[in-house]
């Protein structure tokens, strides 16, 4: 088996091989920006241990001027800028989907998500600077220094693509840092993408090779994983040719506190939790503390400076003694709201689960 890294024993590790692990809802709720330490890990493959003084990023394909930058290059020759954004899996919440029926993949709550200020320089600013053809039909590669293995392909370094249009634009960058310190080499040091709005799997961590070209990845990755299937697809039956693949993610929201299953004293509880939507704002949260008959408008808390982050919303409710079923729905600016039940977007691989979020909770 490959080297997947040491665990973080504060997080809650949803797979030892390789390391997945999310931090404790409560813990993720506490701070707008999510610390380093508190950011959910998701690796597809080993923690490759690299030297920043010899990393090198090559930039290659459809450019007129092929690139080879060091670390020190990247640094001193582009504008350095910094990003806050949410960082997210697109399995998070796959365990809601889990409770309908099993799906592949790791039993992720509502934890695999992250907001972080993200320091680097502009991808845009590098394509550029190596002559990018001018074609929106493009798409831009990434190859990545961690090995992934499995069954059926055999080993291969991970890589995904987005499209050229999405590189290009000033939110997505080429990142060291997270939070004003060096990345940590679960999050990719030295080097890694940041794609805001789109799912984690198309911000690789240990960047080595840029390629602009006339398709998607023909990386595993990309081909044939995290694409969005019907319902009736198996993973016997699947056409990964048919499925959708997944770059935005959708409008979600998320109850960090009180737990599941929690104690709760009757009387007035605060609620709270987070909530996130793709280039639109989250305009709206509410919150039923009896299963969905009723509903009270939470509060919002929004930077309105960092576009890509997450909202954090809270509302207070008075809960009298018995059991309840707190929960959660956003909407957004375009008056969209989330799906009722999981058994709404079900599929196999357990992507994209975006219901209201329920929580059941005793009151005493």
């Amino acid at each position: 088996m490959l080297n997947t890294g040491p665990p973080n024993d504060h997080l809650i590790v949803r797979s030892s091989g390789p390391y997945n692990a999310e931090p404790p809802l409560g813990r993720l709720r506490a701070s707008m920006r999510t610390a380093q330490r508190d950011l959910y890990v998701r690796n597809h493959g080993n923690v490759p241990h690299l030297d920043a003084a010899n990393h090198r990023l090559r930039v290659v394909g459809r450019v007129s001027t092929p690139l080879d930058l060091s670390m020190a290059d990247l640094r001193g020759k582009f504008s350095e800028t910094t990003v806050t954004a949410v960082m997210q899996c697109a399995g998070n919440r796959r365990a809601d989907m889990q409770s309908v029926r099993p799906t592949s993949g790791d039993p992720w709550a509502p934890g695999a998500i992250g907001n972080a200020a993200w320091t680097g320089v502009a991808l845009a600013e590098v394509l550029r600077a190596a002559g990018v053809t001018n074609d929106p039909s493009l798409h831009v590669a990434f190859e990545a220094c961690d090995e992934v293995d499995m069954p059926d392909e055999g080993r291969f370094t991970y890589g995904a693509s987005i499209p050229v249009v999405k590189a290009l634009s000033p939110e997505v960058l080429l990142a060291y840092a997270v939070n004003g310190e060096p990345l940590a080499p679960e999050h990719g040091f030295p080097l890694r993408v940041v794609v805001p709005g789109f799912a984690g799997v198309r911000s690789p961590k240990w960047l080595s090779t840029v390629t602009v070209q006339d398709r998607p990845s023909d990386n595993h990755m990309q081909q044939r994983d995290y694409k969005l299937l019907p319902p009736d697809v198996t993973a016997e039956t699947v056409d990964w040719d048919k499925g959708m693949t997944i770059y935005e993610m959708p409008l979600n929201a998320a109850i960090c506190e009180p737990a599941l299953h929690a104690k709760l004293r009757a009387g007035p509880s605060i609620i709270r939790g987070y909530a996130v939507a793709t280039a639109r704002e989250v305009a709206r949260v509410d919150v039923s503390s009896d299963g969905g008959r009723t509903w009270v408008q939470a509060v919002l808390d929004h930077d309105v400076q960092a576009p890509w982050s997450w909202t954090f919303w809270s509302a207070e409710i008075d809960l009298a003694v018995g059991k309840h079923e707190l929960i959660a729905r956003a909407w957004d600016s375009a008056g969209q709201t989330q799906p009722s039940l999981p058994d709404d977007t079900w599929n196999f691989k357990g992507y994209l689960s975006a219901a209201w979020h329920r929580v059941r909770v005793s009151v005493s």
